[in-house]
């Protein structure tokens, strides 16, 4: 049996943190057997690349971890919905849970042989919202996992944000992309940056872990991020004492843009962020 496989996480009522220790372990279960499938894929090269519609990379890889999470969600949680990146949605069976995935986040890094890739699971609550998260990055031999007031955590060791109050002395990262082009915000990111003490762009999942752990205090997304993207990750980092929204200051995953930062800062970045 696999571990967390008896008494899922709930029909309604009241989260125990018991019930979100069973679902974490299960989260984590998961990812072993994803950093199994994917780090031996990308050590030797054992993939084809194709491109979707939306002229993004796709693998056999990914399409393979997410099969294997759903079938895993599918024999364990029966009644769980899952949405995946690669499939779409499967519905339960009237939970109030739906697992969120995305086997490769960053899979133009993984197809180019750069380590910074990872598997996001995510379980959401209809109404409580995302109550647990795991992001595991096998290359990178770091993994980061959070569950609904029990904090954030990398590796065995808890995260904090870091406690910088002033735009000057951030170090900030930003993930250019042409939405912010069609936007007519590159310019502001540009100009936000200038006030920062350094700039970086670690991109993807990472840039958020990065402000969990303290050692990134602002992270700016792409445009044209989706709910796999940023589930995890923004749990990760509000349960880490950050703030997650996005450009708009609204905190959700589910619109297009995505902002962390360690709280003090938001307010900065979001008005630099204003029309």
């Amino acid at each position: 049996m696999m571990p967390g496989s008896a008494g899922p996480a709930g029909r309604g009522g009241p989260i125990e943190p018991s019930e979100l220790a069973v679902e974490l372990e299960f989260a984590l279960d998961l990812a072993d057997r994803c950093d199994t499938m994917t780090l031996r894929a990308f050590e030797q090269r054992e993939f084809s690349v194709e491109w979707k519609a939306n002229h993004t990379e796709v693998t056999e890889v990914d399409r393979a971890c997410e099969t294997l999470v759903v079938d895993a969600v599918a024999r364990h949680r029966p009644d769980h919905g899952v949405y995946g990146e690669e499939f779409g949605t499967r519905a339960g069976t009237g939970s109030t849970w739906q697992w969120i995935i995305d086997p490769i986040d960053g899979t133009s890094g993984f197809t180019r042989g750069q380590p910074s890739w990872a598997t996001l699971i995510a379980l959401e609550h209809v109404e409580l919202g995302v109550a647990v998260a795991v992001i595991s990055a096998p290359a990178l031999q770091r993994r980061w996992w959070a569950s609904l007031g029990q904090g954030s955590w990398v590796n065995g060791e808890p995260c904090r944000v870091s406690a910088i109050d002033s735009i000057a002395e951030a170090h900030i990262s930003i993930t250019y992309n042409s939405g912010w082009d069609d936007l007519g915000l590159t310019g502001r990111l540009v100009d936000l940056g200038r006030r920062t003490r350094r700039v970086r762009g670690f991109g993807d999942f990472w840039q958020h872990c990065l402000v969990a752990e303290g050692a990134l205090d602002i992270a700016i997304d792409a445009v044209g991020v989706a709910p796999y993207d940023l589930a995890a990750v923004g749990l990760v980092v509000t349960e880490a004492g950050g703030v997650f929204t996005d450009r708009h200051g609204v905190a959700t995953h589910r619109h297009d843009t995505a902002v962390s930062s360690n709280g003090v800062l938001h307010p900065v970045v979001i008005d630099a962020l204003s029309p």
